[in-house]
């Protein structure tokens, strides 16, 4: 494995600090530049082009929304996770803006690193990056949030909890595919204190999100055929059932 480059910009000094450890202890990256500077970190990053940009949204002088557009209008192909606090109007604006990835605050920097090298990870495509994890989940809950962030589910939307959920119980109890609206979006909604025309809603805008950003070949690939072409899109109950019948062959149950 090649040693990786990264760059990152964080205004809190210890979870700077924490990141400037992790990264310099660990044996694939390495710590070009970091601050708290967003200014500063635009003319780093695009005079170096690390592999790896980690930019908190609060930072001194541009913002982190900032220093993702200024890089991504400049340098396309850049990889950037953004970080910050548990806001949707912020998570979504770093996602439009160009970030790979977002992770909420608080943090533990082992979960931190583990999603960074899963994005990390080189899978070859066609015409298209995904990243996928090729560490054996050791849970059920792992191994979805692999599928997720390989096809390109964000995790700060709320479909990703109810997809969840929902290929969970159909794990459990297979049958309540076959009677989504009575059944499983009602206990889907139950969990989650809300409705079940919002989970259904949710759960179509997650598996919108994921085949607008035309990760098909991910998509076929997951499923070790090819299911899906160009703009055909699964039902929510499909999507659930394909998973959860993936999760039961692997015997992961």
């Amino acid at each position: 494995m090649r040693t990786r480059s990264v760059i990152l910009l964080e205004s809190n000094a210890a979870v700077l600090e924490q990141l400037k450890t992790a990264f310099g202890e660990s044996k694939d990256f390495t710590v070009l530049h970091a601050g708290d500077d967003g200014d500063e970190g635009v003319k780093e990053i695009l005079s170096m082009k690390p592999d790896l940009v980690i930019v908190g949204m609060f930072l001194k002088g541009t913002d982190g929304s900032g220093v993702i557009r200024a890089v991504k209008k400049t340098w396309a192909e850049a990889k950037i996770v953004a970080t910050g606090i548990s806001n949707d109007s912020i998570i979504e604006k770093a996602m439009e803006d160009g970030a790979a990835y977002y992770l909420v605050k608080p943090f533990s920097i082992q979960t931190a690193m583990e999603r960074i090298r899963e994005l990390m990870k080189d899978k070859p495509t066609i015409g298209k990056e995904v990243a996928v994890s090729k560490r054996k989940p050791v849970t059920i809950e792992e191994k979805i949030s692999e599928i997720f962030i390989s096809i390109g589910i964000p995790p700060h939307i709320k479909g990703y909890g109810y997809l969840r959920e929902g290929i969970k119980m159909t794990i459990e109890r297979p049958y309540v595919i076959n009677s989504v609206t009575k059944e499983l979006y009602p206990s889907i909604a139950k969990k989650f204190s809300t409705t079940a025309s919002k989970v259904e809603r949710a759960i179509r805008h997650a598996i919108e999100v994921a085949w607008n950003r035309g990760r098909i070949d991910a998509i076929n690939a997951i499923f070790g055929t090819r299911i899906y072409l160009g703009n055909e899109k699964p039902t929510n109950s499909e999507f659930i059932a394909l998973v959860a019948d993936k999760l039961i062959l692997e015997n992961m149950v």
